[in-house]
């Protein structure tokens, strides 16, 4: 009877039935829960993630809102009380085009309102030939909607006067669409305070696509969703100076106009307003007394000079990095700005920059070999190299033989010296002494791809051939010749050790000197020693910073102290005991043949606390030309501050 049943048994039958069905129902609701977690998930990335964008979206599909340009914050002088920038408000008048103008019918109506207009400006200001006119009204209302939308109100008019501000006011009815809304205009300091180091502003449209500090905003402006951050294209940017470096700080945040548009992209009601809100100030390191000292010092030599056009100076505070004067004359009225006017004119002491009215501007560079300056770095080198001892003596022709050519480079003059040891090779500037000491030396210690590297290595960590580190855009790093291979290493080396084959800027020199002067820490300068917000309240404080310290034994410092003694008759009566270095560097030959001035400075010379460096370029010796700067500049700076930290105007004050 069991015999029907051989094989499976019923219930392994019924088993190979169901295995798939419940396999496939396993998976059936595996697949929904996945699916349902992918919609839940969906749901809430929607809600919490791009909730806030698609809001935002939504209410401004039918609400724009156009920028209004921020306040921008002041630029004040070290004492904090001189405002040598600053936003002051003007009324400005605006039309807002509440009907599509781009037919022939609807023109005639706004043409009749720009002769209207003209007619007004002409009325209240008679003889007046900036005004604009109905052809020129009608290009600032742009009625083809070619620079910008229907709803942006369009700029007619700035710094209304007072009798135009009271008539559009009154006839506000009279006229639909038209807004009298205040607005800043940046000013300057009247009297001209470093004016390239403060920089300019200019209207954001025309700020070029290569200029790196704005690329990140132009990149951002498309998609930015703050109104406060938006950059309107007639906003005033900085374009130079501390306008450009500190863009951010200074800029503050854009107010708004909220508008409800159409779907022409034209107005359909009023506006609602969000004021701007003021930007952070400045205080500066630069002291407006001692600058105005060191532009009319420039001034007063250049106007001796056969050949000088400008000079330059920067005074570096020793311990603290702080500049207080940076002067390049001759400057411009940044209150009246024309790129035509200042185009030779508007770099400052840490770029490359050349003088006015010249047709080949290379060939008069504000960038100029050392010369004679460089003398002391020469010899603290010499003795770190053990090229050469302090006590050893070196016998000086009036020249050196450079090559197998017997080729001679002679000294100043031909000067004759004799025996002379380091420090009277600084004091004399002895040319000769560099050559055969320095330069030949530090080519046979290491050959001469090794010794131009090790000259270039001692250069840097002085700050010459790098930045500085100043809070100043499109700083220049120099020139460096000796590393231009068109010449042999010998006579790179040699000429480079008396100041003839490398190009820095007064920046740069006044860090070196300053190094100098504190025996070797390399102090990064500023330009600004407080940023502040609009209440007042110190947002940052720049502290003095050591960018890299160079290591030399006291002895060698002291020697080249004592050798920086040059006489220099424009420091006649001078009070303090101070070092200093001349210099007279040549460019060119025969009649194309240019020589610099440069002078170095620091004072007191045991207790260092100010550092000067001048350049006159074509202004002959150093001594004649550069070294009466530096002495106004000491003088201006005794007169506020005190080179022994007594200010002498207080102290004169006191006795009278």
């Amino acid at each position: 009877m069991f015999k029907r049943f051989k094989g499976k048994p019923p219930n392994e039958d019924e088993n190979a039935v169901n295995k798939p069905s419940t396999a496939r129902l396993n998976m059936f609701f595996f697949a929904a829960f996945v699916i349902f977690s992918i919609l839940i998930f969906r749901l809430a990335f929607v809600q919490f993630v791009e909730g806030p964008e698609l809001t935002y979206m939504e209410s401004t599909r039918n609400t724009k809102d156009i920028p209004l340009a921020p306040v921008r914050g002041p630029i004040y002088d070290a004492t904090g009380k001189v405002a040598l920038a600053y936003s002051e408000p003007v009324q400005s008048l605006y039309v807002l085009l509440y009907e599509d103008y781009r037919n022939d019918d609807r023109r005639q109506e706004a043409e009749e309102l720009a002769q209207e207009l003209a007619d007004i400006f002409k009325r209240f200001n008679p003889g007046d030939e900036k005004q604009p006119d109905a052809q020129e009204i009608i290009k600032r209302l742009d009625l083809d909607h070619q620079k910008t939308f229907g709803y942006v109100p369009r700029l007619v008019k700035s710094d209304l006067s007072t009798e135009e501000i009271a008539y559009f006011m009154e006839k506000k009815t009279e006229y639909p669409g038209i807004m009298v809304l205040e607005e800043n205009v940046r000013r300057y300091d009247p009297d001209r305070v470093a004016v390239q180091v403060i920089g300019y502003t200019r209207e954001f449209k025309r700020v070029p696509t290569t200029m790196k500090q704005y690329q990140t905003i132009m990149q951002q402006s498309a998609s930015q969703r703050d109104p406060g951050l938006v950059y309107s294209q007639d906003e005033k940017v900085g374009f130079d100076g501390l306008e450009l470096q500190y863009q951010q700080e200074l800029r503050g945040r854009s107010g708004y106009q909220s508008i409800d548009i159409d779907s022409r992209n034209l107005p359909t009601g009023t506006m609602e307003l969000t004021p701007p809100e003021k930007g952070y100030s400045l205080i500066s390191t630069i002291n407006k007394e001692i600058q105005l000292a060191a532009q009319q010092a420039i001034t007063d030599e250049i106007r001796k000079l056969p050949k000088a056009i400008t000079g330059y100076a920067v005074a570096m505070e020793v311990d603290t990095g702080n500049v207080v004067a940076m002067a390049s004359m001759p400057d411009y009225d940044p209150n009246d700005w024309d790129y035509d006017k200042i185009k030779f004119v508007f770099r400052n002491g840490t770029t490359e920059s050349f003088p006015p009215n010249d047709n080949k501007p290379r060939h008069a560079e504000s960038v100029v070999l050392l010369g004679s300056v460089i003398k002391p770095l020469s010899v603290l080198i010499g003795l770190k190299e053990g090229l050469f001892t302090a006590g050893q003596t070196y016998h000086d022709k009036g020249y050196a033989v450079l090559g197998k050519d017997g080729r001679q480079v002679k000294n100043s003059h031909s000067a004759y010296n004799g025996n002379i040891t380091a420090r009277r090779a600084i004091e004399k500037s002895s040319n000769a002494f560099m050559i055969d000491m320095v330069g030949k030396r530090l080519l046979s210690k290491y050959g001469g791809v090794k010794g131009v590297d090790k000259w270039d290595e001692y250069m840097k960590s002085f700050g010459l051939g790098v930045s500085t580190g100043i809070d100043l855009p499109n700083e220049f790093l120099g020139r460096l010749e000796y590393r231009e291979e068109h010449e042999t290493a010998l006579t790179r080396l040699a000429f480079a050790s008396f100041g003839q084959q490398a190009k820095y800027t007064t920046m740069q020199l006044a860090q070196y000197t300053t190094m100098l002067a504190n025996k070797g820490k390399r102090m990064e300068p500023h330009l600004v020693k407080e940023i502040r917000d609009a209440k007042g309240n110190v947002v940052k404080k720049f502290k003095p910073k050591v960018l890299n310290e160079v290591q030399f034994t006291d002895a060698h410092w002291n020697e080249v102290h004592k050798g920086m003694v040059t006489k220099v008759s424009s420091f006649d009566g001078f009070p303090y005991e101070f070092a200093r270095k001349t210099g007279t560097s040549e460019q060119g030959a025969g009649p194309n043949k240019k020589e610099n001035g440069v002078f170095i400075a620091f004072a007191p010379r045991d207790n260092p606390k100010l550092a000067v460096a001048v350049v006159v370029p074509e202004g002959g010796f150093g001594s004649v030309s550069a070294s009466p700067i530096a002495r106004k500049i000491f003088d201006a700076y005794d007169e506020v501050y005190g080179l022994d930290g007594i200010p002498k105007g207080k102290k004169d004050q006191k006795q009278e």
